[in-house]
């Protein structure tokens, strides 16, 4: 007994599900092993961290703080942030990238998300470092709730905005023929 069209049709949309999902949990776990490892943090994560770091301390100068940068650590006006992996936009790039890079578009598709969510997601981050300095000397009693409830969720639902956003958008191969 044969399948009717739905029901092949709903089976083949399962199975494309589960291949998105699995391929997206591979790649989210090799990539935050990726990050982990002390190679890749030393030599290209606290780096990147630092340069978030000293855009940050930018912003905040041209906004009229006293910001100074050492390193990952921005301080001035009796106040100081470090920015740590957690902090620096890594994690949730990691999630879209990801999510993007299991989705099924073409590569070309998928290159433009990974570039503009990186640079949208990285914008986002740099807010929130620079909100959170400017409250965090401003307004000290609020600095954890901010820090913690807030603006980690904030940037996370942002990246799964994004994503959701880019495939919605984004051009989907043709499904196979059925034989």
């Amino acid at each position: 007994m044969t399948d009717s069209p739905e029901a092949g049709r709903a089976r083949a949309a399962r199975l494309a599900s589960f291949g998105f999902l699995a391929r997206f949990l591979v790649l989210l776990v090799a990539l935050y092993a990726a990050v982990a490892s002390r190679p890749v943090n030393d030599r290209a994560i606290v780096p990147f961290t630092a340069g978030v770091a000293s855009v940050s301390g930018k912003l905040l100068r041209v906004l009229g703080e006293p910001a100074t940068v050492n390193g990952t650590l921005i301080s001035g006006g009796g106040f100081g942030v470090n920015i740590e992996n957690g902090c620096n936009g890594i994690e949730t790039t990691i999630l879209f990238v990801s999510a993007v890079l299991a989705f099924p578009a073409s590569w070309a598709a998928r290159g433009i998300g990974v570039a503009l969510g990186f640079a949208a997601i990285q914008a986002i981050n740099l807010v929130r470092v620079v909100s959170l300095f400017w409250v965090g000397r401003h307004y000290p009693a609020i600095f954890q709730a901010s820090h913690g409830l807030v603006w980690q969720s904030v940037v996370v639902l942002c990246g799964v905005v994004l994503f959701f956003v880019w495939a919605a958008r984004v051009p989907r191969p043709a499904p196979a023929a059925e034989s």
